[in-house]
C-alpha cells in the first residue's frame, strides 16, 4: 500500500477509537454515515477513507466492525509494536505517561528523560527518568523508535537534535517551537496557542451575539 496521507491517518485512528467503543457496545456492523456522525465528518469522507485502505461493507449490513477495527490495527501498527521516550518529565510530560498507561499495546512508553537532578533515577508510573545526556544510549539500547518532546522553548531545538542523532524516527513536538528534522524523520507537532485559537475563532463567530 501506498503512503497514506496524514489526515487519513489520524482518522482511521479517530474510527478505530470509536469502533472499540462499538465493539465493546455489542454493535457488529455500522455504516458510513453513523461513523461520519460521530466524527462530524461527511459519509463520503469515511468511504473514501475506508476504500484508500481496501475495505468494502455491504449495502445491507454496512461495515464489520471488528474486520475494520482489525484492518486499522494492521495499517497503523508495527506488527512488533514501536517504544517510545518522553523528553521532558514535567508536568505536561508526567500527564503523558499516565495517559498512555495500557492504552495502546502497540505503542509503548519506555523511557523518559529530564535534566533536573530531583527527577533523574527515579520512576513515575513504572517508567524510568534518565538525564538528557544519556538519551542516544538509552535510544538505541532500548530501541526506541519515537521521541515526544516536552521541554521548554530554549531546549526544543537541542533535543531535535539530539533525538535525530540517536536514530528516532518519529517526533511528536510539543513546545512551541517549531523544529526543523531530516526528511527521513517524521514530525507532528502540536501547537496548543493554535488549537485554542481555531475554537476561538468559531466559538466567536458560531455565537455572534454572545
Amino acid at each position: 500500500m501506498n503512503m497514506l496521507p496524514d489526515k487519513t491517518v489520524e482518522r482511521l485512528s479517530q474510527y478505530r477509537r470509536n469502533l472499540l467503543i462499538c465493539m465493546n457496545r455489542g454493535k457488529s456492523h455500522i455504516f458510513s454515515h453513523e461513523i461520519a456522525n460521530i466524527h462530524h465528518i461527511t459519509p463520503v469522507q469515511v468511504r473514501r477513507d475506508i476504500m484508500l485502505i481496501g475495505y468494502t461493507g455491504t449495502l445491507r449490513k454496512g461495515y464489520s466492525v471488528q474486520e475494520l477495527v482489525a484492518l486499522i490495527g494492521d495499517i497503523l501498527d508495527k506488527q512488533d509494536g514501536q517504544k517510545v521516550a518522553i523528553i521532558g518529565a514535567g508536568n505536561l510530560g508526567e500527564a503523558i505517561i499516565k495517559y498512555f498507561h495500557n492504552r495502546r499495546d502497540k505503542l509503548r512508553i519506555v523511557a523518559a528523560f529530564d535534566n533536573d537532578p530531583t527527577k533523574i533515577n527515579q520512576s513515575f508510573d513504572g517508567i524510568t527518568i534518565y538525564p538528557v545526556s544519556e538519551l542516544k544510549r538509552i535510544v538505541q539500547e532500548k530501541n526506541i523508535t519515537i521521541g515526544i518532546v516536552s521541554v521548554s522553548v530554549s531546549a526544543a531545538e537541542e533535543i531535535a537534535e539530539a533525538l535525530v542523532e540517536a536514530g528516532i524516527q518519529g517526533i511528536l513536538n510539543y513546545t512551541p517551537r517549531p523544529m526543523n528534522v531530516p526528511e527521513h524523520v517524521f514530525l507532528e507537532e502540536y501547537d496548543m496557542i493554535t488549537s485554542l485559537e481555531k475554537v476561538a475563532y468559531f466559538a466567536k463567530n458560531l455565537n455572534p451575539t454572545r
